[in-house]
């Protein structure tokens, strides 16, 4: 199978290079190309616990920030490579992630020089891939190397899942490599086993304790620092995706019945800010950005890191990714600052999530903009609706935290076997 995917992928390198250039390209920090081929200079220790840690962009970065918090504490000693696949996930890396690992790298290519050179050179007893971030040339190098790779926090999608099955064959090949896959939920786990994975355990989802990381946020001061007044009602939509997505929240704000509140909007890329706000002053008028200083009825949260604590600010929370067929976004945040939380029909990645915030009458979907206006109108006339479902969002998360520990626990035992 190895040989069939790399003569594949050599006769279609005239596509997926220069997609790939073109896509780091639009990124405002450039890649390190040098790292992404797999050459890396690292003081690395001799004799160590070595652990390789897959997160590929923000949203991994984030997440697995509290199982490296865990294995930190478990096991002090034990060397921590980190790796990411974009720019922004380097950068979130950075700012975050400060003593969490001893080594932040680009993610090598999936060519198997670049996957060798980068194994051989670095030697991690244990490789850890957040979710389904899987390659096949380096999966066959760690595993060349006498790595046990595993999969933390698993998840197969809805919509990713049909179109996986139709390549059986080739996950069969790639669970081969996979020592062990960690996943989030049952329904996860039969996929995985579905698809080849022979050793597979349901150890919860580490996105509810990541959370909880930004509760210690200031409400108060947040809102003094975005120029919001006390008695102000303060919408936060977090996380959307694209044109359509983006046109639709922004017919809803622009309801008469919503002149009023305040907004902080937080697209998912921001590559996007600038076409965001040219069409958001035709709909609304005056927009002012995050990143110039500026504040106003419209402001725009074009800056990395805040927004898991601005959510504290907020009364309500909007969430993109699901108003179109897009998988939805991360409502795991705003509800673990005990905020009601309104989303779109599609949340497909984050299903169970969903699925738990709408039995525990913490959330509200909204399939078209009219619906998205009316529930934000409903939820600013009713304080005591907004209330309970903020206090219903605050006990859903309490009730599921712990996953971080027990993903970190198996790595950790994982390494200690490999010693």
């Amino acid at each position: 199978m190895i040989w069939i995917y790399n003569i594949l992928l050599t006769l279609f390198s005239p596509i997926w290079v220069p997609w790939m250039l073109l896509r780091a390209n639009k990124r405002a920090e450039k890649v390190n190309w040098k790292q992404r081929t797999g050459e890396y200079s690292l003081p690395l220790r001799k004799g160590t616990d070595r652990l390789w840690f897959h997160a590929v962009s923000v949203g991994e970065v984030v997440a697995c920030l509290p199982i490296l918090r865990e294995i930190r504490e478990m096991n002090p000693d034990v060397e921590i490579i980190l790796s990411v696949t974009t720019s922004s996930g380097h950068q979130t890396a950075r700012e975050k992630a400060e003593g969490l690992f001893d080594h932040l790298v680009y993610f090598p290519i999936d060519v198997p020089r670049f996957t060798v050179n980068a194994l051989v050179t670095t030697k991690p007893k244990v490789v850890a891939i957040m979710e389904t971030e899987l390659w096949l040339n380096f999966l066959w190098a760690a595993e060349t190397v006498g790595a046990k790779s595993v999969v933390v926090n698993g998840r197969i999608s809805d919509r990713s899942f049909p179109r996986s099955q139709k390549f059986g064959f080739f996950y069969r090949a790639l669970f081969r490599m996979v020592h062990k896959v960690f996943a989030q939920t049952e329904t996860d786990a039969e996929r995985f086993r579905a698809l080849g994975a022979q050793e597979t355990e349901v150890l919860g989802n580490c996105k509810f304790d990541q959370a909880v990381d930004g509760l210690e946020a200031n409400p108060a001061a947040w809102r003094e620092n975005l120029g919001l007044a006390s008695d102000d009602f303060v919408v936060v939509i977090g996380s959307t995706r694209g044109k359509e997505e983006e046109d639709l929240v922004l017919e809803a704000l622009a309801d008469p019945r919503l002149r009023e509140i305040k907004v902080i909007h937080a697209p998912r890329h921001m590559e996007t800010v600038e076409e965001l706000a040219n069409r958001a002053q035709s709909k609304l008028g005056t927009v002012a950005r995050r990143s110039k200083g500026e504040t106003g009825r419209y402001l725009i949260l074009d800056t990395y890191g805040e927004l898991s604590q601005v959510y504290s600010a907020c009364d309500v929370a909007v969430i993109g990714g699901g108003f179109e067929k897009l998988g939805g976004q991360n409502l795991i945040q705003p509800l673990a600052h005990g905020k009601p939380v309104i989303h779109g029909p599609h949340m497909m990645n984050f299903r169970d999530a969903a699925d738990m915030a709408s039995r525990a009458g913490a959330s509200i979907i909204a399939g078209t903009a009219s619906e998205l206006a009316e529930a934000l109108v409903t939820l600013r006339d009713d304080e005591v609706k907004r209330r309970t479902m903020g206090a219903n969002a605050a006990a859903m998360i309490q009730s599921n935290l712990g996953a971080s520990k027990r993903y970190a626990a198996e790595i950790v035992a994982l390494l200690r076997a490999q010693s």
